[in-house]
């Protein structure tokens, strides 16, 4: 498809980084930047009014006042699905990038990235492919293997009490007498999940508990 320039909207709350930003795609004459904003909430309501105007891409980072990156590229992806979407950030959280990539996200290079890295994603994109750095690509490697990882792992009902109780702290007498166990049960339980897990100690168990929401 010809295009005379690719229309773009550039999103981040670090008034530094986004002038950096918005410099480096002006010298480009292939993109014209028609919108910037500094959170996610001013993005979806330009694209709501101005979505006839043809975007390409939005450029956007994750943390975000009013919406985030990763709320935002869901809602482009599933009301302007032809728009684009790069995200550019130093969170490398990754659930946050299995989350995005679930939903369609384009590529996602580190705000560290140089120049020409930069507009390689960008270019890249916009041809119809998909750009992911490669400290993008390590980060979501490891989230996918770490969900399987996790999914492989079953626990008994009891399994799921005893860690619970671990991770409010309980003793093993306190939890012997919440459970209507003997200490020496409990002690048995608390070996077993630590090999099962591949924890070091009590606190693995009470961080195992809390990743997997069976504590607040």
């Amino acid at each position: 498809m010809i295009k005379d320039r690719y229309k773009l909207i550039v999103v981040d709350d670090h008034k530094m980084f986004l002038d950096g930003l918005l410099s480096i795609i002006s010298h480009e004459s292939d993109y014209q930047i028609v919108y910037n904003a500094n959170n996610g909430e001013d993005v979806k309501k330009y694209l709501d009014i101005n979505h006839k105007e043809g975007i390409d891409l939005v450029i956007l980072d994750i943390n975000m006042p009013k919406m985030d990156g990763v709320s935002l590229n869901t809602y482009i992806k599933k009301t302007y699905p032809k728009v684009k979407t790069l995200v550019i950030s130093m969170l490398f959280e990754p659930q946050k990038i299995l989350t995005l990539t679930q939903d369609g996200l384009d590529g996602y290079v580190p705000k560290n990235a140089p120049k020409n890295e930069l507009l390689l994603a960008i270019e890249t994109i916009l041809n119809g492919n998909k750009y992911f750095a490669e400290s993008v690509k390590k980060a979501y490697t490891e989230s996918v293997f770490n969900q399987k990882e996790e999914v492989a792992i079953k626990l008994t009902k009891r399994e799921k009490e005893i860690l619970q109780l671990i991770a409010k702290e309980y003793t093993t007498q306190e939890i012997a007498d919440e459970l209507f166990l003997s200490k020496y049960t409990i002690e048995g339980y608390r070996t077993s999940l630590i090999s099962k897990l591949n924890v070091k100690n009590v606190v693995g168990l009470a961080k195992y508990a809390i990743k997997m929401g069976l504590v607040e």
